[in-house]
């Protein structure tokens, strides 16, 4: 399949490049949660690179986004470095939280990353305020809010799609459908196959796009940001994804909810591997240069460890600082 010629091979690399960091950091840090190196629960994004970067790619640091419980990828495609995240995972005063968010609550304000989210649709009100600000203060930013086909059942989703529409404002509603709420099958909590069906009752365009082909989220994406900044009001886009790992960590709970079968089919449309196999095709990418740019973050991720291995817990005195009620 040949690339878009309107996409130029400075940004498929760059594309490449945030899906390749994405992956080879959830790959380490849920190895190192399983051997008891990193502590509490660490929910993968492994399969799902993208959706965070074909959206990403798009954004500015001025332009915000709200996450999910699943939220590494996010951050690290919007710019987050290596050595502050894996410092945050291990509890370390030079994380992006001080040490103090964890996992499900990093965040970074300069990046525009309002916040990992452990609530299941925590996020769409939140977005719906920066978009809010966004239009009141009369700037050129859009929030984009990522949630799952799980949390578009929550009320919480249902309030901020329809005051982001009522009020036109600067927003994308991202949800990443991988098809299982936790571990419920879309089909047992959900009477509908697509959640884009919901956005006309909303009053706003709904989108459905192979989240496992990074060209069409960028291009599906580029659409709908472009909409947001022209001020034509929200899109809600429904990335059709999967998660390669249990909900939590690599090996999970042992419980049996999905076939090793649905796995590897899924894994046969791996994001990574088919865009290389692309890039390769036309001539953007050899072999040789794609494991080149895996070798490069693998070292980077390296050096981060060590840095967050070396690096101070946070002071007990602080334990109130930076908190807000």
């Amino acid at each position: 399949m040949n690339l878009s010629d309107d996409i130029s091979q400075e940004v498929l690399l760059d594309l490449h490049r945030r899906m390749v960091r994405i992956r080879r950091f959830e790959e380490t840090a849920g190895k190192m949660m399983e051997d008891g190196k990193i502590p509490g629960a660490l929910h993968l994004y492994v399969g799902e690179e993208a959706v965070a970067s074909g959206i990403m790619a798009h954004l500015s640091n001025e332009d915000q986004i709200t996450s999910t419980h699943r939220g590494h990828g996010h951050l690290i495609a919007k710019g987050g470095e290596f050595d502050r995240m894996f410092a945050e995972l291990f509890g370390r005063a030079t994380g992006y939280c001080k040490g103090k968010g964890g996992s499900m609550h990093i965040s970074n304000m300069e990046l525009g990353m309002l916040g990992a989210n452990g609530i299941v649709g925590g996020g769409p009100p939140i977005a719906m305020g920066a978009a809010f600000s966004n239009k009141f203060r009369k700037t050129n930013n859009v929030a984009c809010c990522f949630f799952g086909d799980g949390a578009s059942n929550e009320g919480s989703f249902h309030e901020a799609a329809n005051m982001a529409a009522l009020y036109k404002l600067p927003a994308v509603f991202v949800c990443e459908n991988n098809g299982y709420g936790e571990y419920t099958p879309q089909a047992n909590h959900q009477a509908i196959v697509d959640v884009a069906d919901r956005a006309p009752g909303y009053g706003m365009p709904g989108v459905i796009v192979d989240g496992m082909d990074v060209v069409a989220v960028y291009e599906a994406a580029g659409e709908a940001i472009a909409r947001a900044r022209a001020g034509d009001g929200p899109t809600l886009l429904e990335c059709k994804t999967y998660r390669y790992y249990d909900h939590v960590g690599v090996r999970g709970m042992g419980l049996s909810y999905r076939t090793d079968e649905e796995v590897e089919e899924w894994k046969k449309k791996d994001p990574i591997d088919l865009f290389e196999a692309r890039l390769a095709d036309q001539g953007y990418l050899s072999a040789e240069d794609a494991q080149a740019v895996h070798d490069e973050v693998l070292a980077e991720i390296d050096e981060a460890i060590k840095f967050a291995e070396e690096s101070p817990y946070p002071d007990p005195d602080a334990i109130l600082e930076d908190v807000y009620a």
